[in-house]
């Protein structure tokens, strides 16, 4: 007899903010760019284009 318990975690779906954010970051890390800038630049296509959406 096993005495462990199966544990499922709830998923928490991430904001728009906390992606735009991490991709930021991730690419200051690698361009050596502030993380601002970028994240500013995100935002600024993200409005100009926001008429688009992803193919499903």
């Amino acid at each position: 007899m096993s005495n462990s318990k199966e544990v499922q975690a709830a998923y928490i779906k991430p904001s728009r903010e906390e992606i735009a954010r991490s991709v930021a970051t991730s690419t200051a890390v690698e361009t050596g760019q502030s993380s601002r800038q970028i994240e500013a630049s995100l935002e600024a296509k993200r409005k100009k284009f926001s008429y688009l959406r992803l193919a499903v």
